[in-house]
Formats: C-alpha cells, sequence, structure tokens
C-alpha cells in the first residue's frame, strides 16, 4: 500500500483533484460509481486513496462528488464546521500515516451554517458549543483584520478563515502530521468549496506553516 501510494505525488494527487472539480462544475463527471457493482470491486482492493481530505458535514458538499474521484480515492474526515478536535486528529494521522496519503486537504464551504451561527451569535446547546469553538477563533481573527465586516461578507470570511484555523490547529496538535510536513513526504493545503456554483477554490498552504511548526515543538 505505501509503495503505490508513493508512485503518486502530493501535485499529482491535487492535479486529478482539481481536474475532477472542473468536470463536476461543467457536468461531466465520469467517477460517480453509486451501483453495486463498483463497490464491491474497491470493497476487495483494499485501501490506497491519493488523498485525506477533512471538510464540513454538511449534506451539500459530498466531496468524492464534487471532486470527482472514484470510490477508495479520497480518505474523507467530515465534522461539522470542518475543525479539528482529538477524533478529527485521530482519523486525519490514520490517512497520512497509515494510508501513506501524500496530500492533506482541509476544505471548508460557502454559507457554512458552523461559521455562520459563530458569526452571528446564534445561541447553541448541547455539545455543538464545544465542538464549534475552534471558529470563535477564525472569527477573532478575522474582526482583527477586517473590522466591521458583517453579514454575508463576514460569513465568508470566516469560512476562509477558518481553513487555516483548522490547518494551524492540525500542526499544533499532532506530531504525526508536522513530522510528515517536515520530512517532506506530506503537503498540506486549503481550500473552499462554492455550494452554488459547485467549484473550489484552491488556497495552497497555510501562509505560516513553518512558523507554526517551529513554535509547536
Amino acid at each position: 500500500m505505501d509503495s503505490l501510494n508513493r508512485q503518486i505525488s502530493p501535485a499529482e494527487a491535487l492535479r486529478r483533484m482539481q481536474e475532477g472539480n472542473q468536470r463536476f462544475v461543467e457536468g461531466r463527471s465520469e467517477h460517480a460509481e453509486l451501483d453495486v457493482k463498483h463497490i464491491r470491486a474497491a470493497s476487495g482492493e483494499g485501501q490506497r486513496p491519493i488523498a485525506t481530505v477533512l471538510g464540513c458535514s454538511d449534506s451539500r458538499a459530498p466531496l468524492e462528488l464534487i471532486l470527482d474521484q472514484h470510490i477508495g480515492d479520497l480518505f474523507v474526515i467530515r465534522v461539522a464546521g470542518n475543525v479539528v478536535r482529538t477524533a478529527t486528529l485521530g482519523s486525519i494521522e490514520y490517512g497520512v500515516d497509515a494510508l501513506r496519503t501524500p496530500l492533506l486537504v482541509v476544505m471548508g464551504h460557502t454559507h457554512c451554517g458552523a461559521c455562520t451561527a459563530v458569526a452571528n451569535g446564534d445561541e447553541l446547546h448541547g455539545h455543538i458549543p464545544e465542538l464549534v469553538a475552534p471558529i470563535g477563533d477564525a472569527l477573532r481573527a478575522v474582526n482583527s483584520r477586517l473590522p466591521g465586516l458583517s453579514g454575508d461578507s463576514l460569513v465568508a470570511a470566516v469560512a476562509e478563515e477558518n481553513v487555516w484555523q483548522s490547518i494551524e490547529d492540525m500542526l499544533r496538535h499532532s506530531a504525526v502530521v508536522r513530522g510528515l510536513v517536515r520530512q517532506g513526504s506530506l503537503k498540506v493545503k486549503g481550500a473552499v468549496y462554492d455550494i452554488e456554483t459547485g467549484a473550489v477554490k484552491w488556497l495552497g498552504p497555510h501562509p505560516r506553516q513553518n512558523v507554526i511548526i517551529t513554535d509547536a515543538d
């Protein structure tokens, strides 16, 4: 499995995902294999995903479909607000370390309910406040950089900043991810999916990645 994955570079994995999203946007998806035949075939081959992807649980953002990838191509973790917590980190580490995916993508999306609730200061109940707490850090960063922003513009800015926040939390709290990034065997990229157009905005690596990794050690 390791050797099979390492035949694909991070750049090649990203290219496949970018081209897949372009096909999805243009209505010419190739890999929407929903029949039992393909599911059975994939189940007998073991896991050889080309990328680990952390996305939001939003029902409008099915990652394999919007990126037009085969069953088994992506190791997907979905949680409301694409936030990084202990369970999220464990799943991410399994994807990048046990399955040896060369690329890790954190993908937020427009009109995110979790980001909207935090940006608007909505009252939340149960375990939800604890879950979305990291988005508060993203909100504070946006308010500091862009004071006076409000409404849809604020939500959009928070959703994008939250991608950077999740990547920073991941790098700070996972020695496994930091080590693989430092070795050069793993690339970490941010992205935002537009639920209205179907297009993915590819953000690239965290602009302070090297500083974060150094500070975390």
